[in-house]
Order: C-alpha cells, then structure tokens, then sequence
C-alpha cells in the first residue's frame, strides 16, 4: 500500500499465534484480527506495566506497532489495499493500579489508521486498562476491518 511506504512503515511478517488460535478471519465484508502484541523483529521491545515499567509515551509507540501487526494479519487475508474502512479498534493496556491514561495509549493505533487510511481510518474503539496481557506485554490490539 502506497500510504504505507509514504509514512516510511512497512508491514511486519504476521505474528505467529502464542496460542490455539488464527491471527485473522475474514467474514462476509469484515476481517476480524486477534488481539496482536507489539512485537517488533519477533520481540517484544518492552515488557511491564504502563504507569511503572512503561511510561505512556512509550506504550503509545508499541499501540501503533500492535496496529501495524493486526494490519499484516488483515493482509494476510484480503490484502491490504482492499480495505475501505477501519471500523473499531479495541486496545487492553496492562495498567499499574491508578493508571487512567489508556485511551491516550489507544491513540497510538488509531492515529496511525487515520494516517493510513484518511477519515476511512475513523472508527468506534475501547481503551480498556487490564491488570495482565500475555507474554507481559504492556498493549494489546484488536482490529475490525470492513473489506471490498
């Protein structure tokens, strides 16, 4: 996609499933994602709790590669130039107690659909602070796509 490489990303290889399930489905008009860590090269940059271990401007950063991982799975399914609308994001921050920034986390993945895919990228989301993600990861993220 050439938004893609105008912003200077790439799609990463699809993450391998760290459990019994499938990255992606694509039903009818939609692609529903996983929810996708942010790893990055096979690794995950950083692990903890946001608020401790993590501050928010970092967990911003790894909601964003968490996106361009449920994009990749999404593309692996349908292909990425086939999407027409990004429809709801749901993102689980693994939050130090007290912690109420999530949805600026959250931003991180949909500021990075608006770019991709102009008032296209505009969705419905969740920012939901949790106590646990697997593997520790400080975000994780959930993608519904409407497809061509």
């Amino acid at each position: 996609m050439q938004q893609l490489a105008e912003l200077g990303l790439e799609l990463p290889e699809v993450a391998a499933p760290v459990a019994a399930y499938v990255p992606a489905i694509h039903v009818g008009n939609q692609v529903w994602t996983s929810g996708q860590l942010p790893f990055a090269s096979g690794e995950l940059p950083a692990t903890g709790k946001v608020g401790q271990d993590v501050t928010p401007d970092h967990a911003y950063d790894l909601a964003k590669q968490a996106a361009l991982n449920a994009l990749a799975a999404v593309h692996s399914c349908v292909g990425l130039d086939n999407v027409t609308r990004v429809l709801k994001i749901v993102g689980y921050v693994n939050s130090v107690d007290g912690f109420s920034g999530q949805p600026a986390v959250v931003n991180g993945a949909s500021e990075l659909m608006r770019e991709i895919f102009g008032s296209a990228g505009d969705h419905v989301r969740s920012a939901v602070g949790v106590a646990e993600l697997p593997l520790n990861s400080p975000v994780e993220i959930e993608l519904v796509v409407e497809v061509s």
